[in-house]
């Protein structure tokens, strides 16, 4: 295992709830968002959080993947189907290098070519 992710896990609603201590407004607004998405249940919870562990890995967020993994489970995602999120994060991630290596090119164009 390369990071003992329950202990972080706990550390990360430590920190959480220190903030919200100081400015629980952040807090509010923060769980008003994730909230707001809940609110017609089209996908249901563990697609959700499949999604979410999706975007966590895109996003390179340690906090994020071990909230969404514990979530995940919690709402019965197999490992199957956490590998197969996992696919569409990488592809996603392939797909929008290839897409923003155009714009190297199209930088490079324009300062060898003038535009």
């Amino acid at each position: 295992m390369m990071l003992d992710w329950i202990a972080y896990q706990k550390e990360i609603a430590a920190r959480t709830a220190e903030i919200a201590r100081v400015n629980p407004e952040i807090i509010r607004g923060y769980r008003g968002l994730s909230d707001a998405g809940k609110s017609t249940d089209l996908l249901g919870p563990k697609v959700r959080e499949l999604i979410a562990l999706a975007v966590a890995v895109t996003r390179q967020c340690d906090g994020c993947i071990t909230t969404h993994t514990d979530a995940a489970i919690r709402h019965g995602a197999t490992r199957e189907e956490i590998v197969e999120a996992l696919g569409v994060a990488v592809a996603v991630n392939a797909g929008a290098a290839l897409v923003y290596s155009t714009r190297v090119m199209d930088a490079f164009s324009a300062r060898t070519t003038g535009g």
